[in-house]
């Protein structure tokens, strides 16, 4: 796929369930993930509009980084914003409103990217959108060991697939995913979860927090996040 980290399979500790046998979900089912106790309601809507508004643009996108922020306060702090996009305060309370951020290089792997950020405190949460090959749990042992071998061995593997991840996590520690495959690319067969990619969400969660190791961490997002809404 082209513009992607040249990975052959998910970040290291995605454990994404079962690989190409991935459980689908009918849509009674993804509304009933927004009423699980373990599920941020606000966190998890985020995601999903990021991902449904994602697949209406196709496969084979470069990855994307999104800043999440309290759309109460993107309408009081940046009200022209809040307006170009149709938000208004008073029908928006409690949710999230997810801030694309200027395009990532297509030659760095996301993974590096999100070791280099430290979020502002007006972010709330950010959102990073990722397409990888997934192979069945069978195939591991036959997975070349350089990089370059991997990867055509996932792209010519009869049993690859291609899933689009769309993982998000907030300060408070809530985290949420969705998981699209291209086999069964339409919206009833959406994958949500708190904890599916779970390599990717401690990723995200670690560009949030505020200790002092933190803080040794460079980035060019340390303003309000701006950008592609």
């Amino acid at each position: 796929m082209s513009d992607l980290p040249e990975n052959a399979d998910l970040p290291e500790g995605a454990d994404v369930p079962e690989g190409a046998d991935l459980p689908t979900e009918t849509g009674e089912e993804q509304d009933g993930l927004l009423d699980d106790l373990d599920v941020d309601p606000a966190l998890a809507s985020a995601v999903l509009e990021i991902e449904g508004h994602l697949a209406g643009d196709g496969w084979d996108q470069p990855a994307r980084l999104y800043a999440l922020v309290e759309t109460a306060a993107l309408v009081r702090q940046e009200p022209v914003l809040a307006a170009q996009m149709g938000l208004d305060a008073s029908s928006e309370q409690g949710s999230l409103t997810a801030v694309e951020q200027d395009q990532l290089a297509p030659d760095v792997p996301l993974e590096q990217v999100l070791e280099t950020i430290l979020w502002p405190a007006g972010v709330v949460g950010c959102a990073a959108v990722v397409e990888r090959l997934v192979l069945p749990p069978g195939a591991d042992a036959e997975v070349p060991e350089d990089p370059a071998e991997a990867e055509e061995f996932a792209r010519e593997h009869p049993d690859r697939q291609e899933v689009r991840i769309v993982a998000g996590a907030t300060r408070d520690g809530s985290t949420y995913c969705a998981l699209r495959l291209r086999a069964h690319d339409d919206d009833q067969s959406v994958v949500g979860g708190a904890d599916l990619v779970p390599g990717l969400l401690a990723l995200l969660r670690a560009t949030l927090e505020e200790d002092d190791t933190m803080n040794e961490k460079t980035t060019d997002r340390t303003e309000q996040p701006g950008g592609e809404a």
